[in-house]
């Protein structure tokens, strides 16, 4: 992949310096200006949520939700693990209220208890929940938006909840259906 970018900006560059040589250095400063601009918004945005987090957990607030969930995380994931469910549960919660960064660290966690159980399902299940982006409040699109002057910086809610419904039926559709055929193989096959 740096192999690609590498190219990707060498090609630029020289089209740049070829077409319009006296951009090439301010262009380039005002990118670099641009992304350290969006990363310290990002560090900010991810230091609230995270910190409330925190404050929710201290309080008992997560480990609550967690319990609530437990029993359906303990289904949904195929897992007897009740550290890697309440794992899950807090990974899902998070990313639901769209707190990525949040949701990581519990995701990782989730993801060594179910490995420690042998349990594939459990953890494809729940990379796949994270890479389609389960979430009802999308916190981080829009406290970006925000950031950047948007005058209507939640205007991405509805779209993120359509995406959202559809990018994760789909994703633990053919999971589970993949789960089932892995099975019904490993049945002939005995």
């Amino acid at each position: 992949m740096n192999v690609i970018f590498t190219a990707i900006f060498i090609t630029s560059a020289l089209i740049l310096c070829v077409a319009d040589p006296n951009a090439f250095i301010p262009a380039l400063l005002d990118g670099a200006r641009d992304a350290a601009t969006t990363c310290l918004t990002l560090f900010c945005i991810y230091a609230v949520w995270t910190g409330l987090s925190r404050v929710a957990d201290d309080a008992g607030i997560n480990g609550a939700i967690a319990k609530k969930m437990y029993p359906f995380c303990r289904k949904f994931f195929k897992t007897n693990s009740a550290e890697g469910g309440r794992y899950a549960a807090m990974n899902l919660t998070c990313n639901v209220l769209g707190l990525g960064g949040a949701a990581t660290p519990f995701g990782i966690k989730a993801m060594k208890a179910f490995d420690g159980e042998g349990n594939t399902f459990g953890r494809n299940l729940l990379f796949i929940l994270n890479a389609a982006s389960v979430q009802i409040i999308p916190s981080t699109i829009i406290a970006l938006r925000a950031s950047y002057g948007s005058a209507s910086p939640a205007d991405v809610f509805a779209p993120a909840i359509l995406t959202t419904l559809i990018c994760t039926g789909t994703a633990v559709g053919l999971n589970f259906l993949y789960d089932k055929l892995c099975r019904s193989l490993s049945r002939r096959s005995s």
